[in-house]
């Protein structure tokens, strides 16, 4: 039953009602003739004999039951109502009636109805339905939002998870399509759409810096051997050789960055993906911490090492890693004073090498944690230092290439560098 036929019935089931009560009252009076007590008797007990499908009263005017099948009622005229058990006889089980009370002429009171408890058990079943209705579209709500909570809430682990491989370095990867060509899809193409456009340009940009880096090798080559045989053949003064030897070093140093670009762009691209092999990453800082013994001896500094006896194994390129290693250590030692004391931690986490190197010199300023691994990003303070701005650059760079993580933070005072490589499975 929907609820507009409910009430429909409902409605049409009144009126029927209320039809008959009325009809049955105006056969009463017209068979009665006068509307008093006296002429009234003989026919409401004639009803009451011959219609038990209704309820008559009649009371004189000092409302004494005079005939009729129910108990005493208050004198009111008009449509009534009468859900109340006293109203009528114990063995009658009537829900409810309606009828109609008339005022009589001689001061008497008569009253018929009829059994309306049809109405009420349609009503009761119209409230039902309105109920369960209410709690079928409720549970069903609460069910769709969470049936889309849950889509939605995947959907968007699935471009988290994206962006966190896109920030990692994998710039290849892209949201799945759900196959449904719904929003989410839509919206999915979009993003996708966005992220090729956002790779093109960015390799284009890389491609123009190793282009320039690659073609300029040549020319800086060639105008460094052109020097070098200019002092070698002309034996020019001391002030003109010391000039032609400070152009040298300044060759050297354009043709060390650009060499450093190349070999980020290489880095980057994955080159060395298919020289990877299983190595022990304690042994290989030991191997790269012995040469820097006797240097941090030297400078006032001390070195202190906790390193696991038994570790686990990685997949890596040894080169690259001893590079990486040496340039986070050789940063510690050059941009901390004396008395400073570098420490070489080598720790076991979950399925995660830890590889720590920090210091308790004077550290670095809050805005540039994040800026120092960014190309030719030098310190006010490490200007007076040779570089050239690509040293953790180029960390990073072979960090993500064993794809593994990097962060820089405070060690107070100092700097602590973290490197986290995946044990090898």
């Amino acid at each position: 039953m929907t609820i507009t036929s409910g009430l429909y019935s409902q409605s049409t089931m009144r009126q029927q009602i209320r039809r008959e009560v009325e009809n049955e009252s105006h056969e009463t009076f017209a068979d009665a003739g006068v509307a008093d007590v006296r002429h009234l008797l003989p026919v409401v007990q004639g009803l009451i004999e011959h219609e038990p499908g209704f309820h008559y009263l009649l009371q004189d005017p000092g409302q004494v039951i005079v005939a009729g099948n129910m108990l005493h009622l208050r004198p009111v005229p008009g449509e009534r109502w009468l859900a109340w058990s006293h109203r009528l006889p114990k063995e009658i089980n009537q829900d409810i009636v309606y009828g109609i009370g008339y005022r009589l002429d001689d001061g008497g009171y008569y009253f018929v109805g009829m059994d309306a408890s049809p109405l009420t058990h349609l009503q009761r079943a119209l409230w039902t339905t309105i109920l369960w209705g209410i709690a079928g579209f409720g549970l069903i709500g609460v069910a769709g939002g969470l049936f889309l909570s849950n889509l939605i809430l995947k959907w968007i682990e699935t471009i988290s998870r994206t962006a966190r491989s896109i920030m990692q370095g994998d710039m290849s990867r892209r949201i799945p399509l759900r196959g449904t060509d719904d929003e989410l899809d839509h919206l999915s193409e979009s993003l996708n759409a966005m992220l090729d456009q956002n790779e093109y340009l960015i390799a284009s940009l890389k491609q123009v810096s190793n282009d320039i880096a690659h073609d300029m090798r040549r020319p800086l080559a060639r105008m460094r051997q052109n020097l070098e045989r200019a002092i070698g053949a002309h034996g020019p003064s001391d002030t003109m050789h010391e000039q032609v030897e400070c152009a040298i070093e300044d060759l050297d140093a354009a043709l060390e960055i650009f060499s450093s670009l190349l070999k980020l762009a290489q880095l980057e691209s994955g080159a060395w993906n298919n020289e990877m092999e299983p190595l022990d990453p304690a042994r290989l800082l030991e191997s790269v911490l012995e040469p820097y013994r006797s240097v941090i001896e030297d400078n006032g500094q001390r070195l202190e090492t906790e390193i696991i006896p038994a570790c686990p194994t990685v997949t890596g390129h040894p080169v690259l890693l001893r590079q990486a290693f040496s340039n986070l250590i050789e940063n510690a030692v050059r941009h901390t004073p004396d008395q400073t004391t570098i420490t070489a931690t080598i720790m076991l986490s979950d399925k995660t090498i830890t590889i720590e190197i920090a210091d308790n010199g004077p550290g670095i300023p809050d805005e540039a944690m994040l800026r120092v691994f960014d190309r030719f990003v030098r310190l006010d303070t490490s200007r007076t230092h040779d570089g050239n701005g690509l040293g953790l650059t180029m960390v990073k760079a072979v960090v993500q290439l064993h794809r593994g993580t990097i962060v820089l933070s405070h060690n107070n005072p100092g700097v602590r560098c973290i490197v986290k490589l995946p044990i090898e499975l």
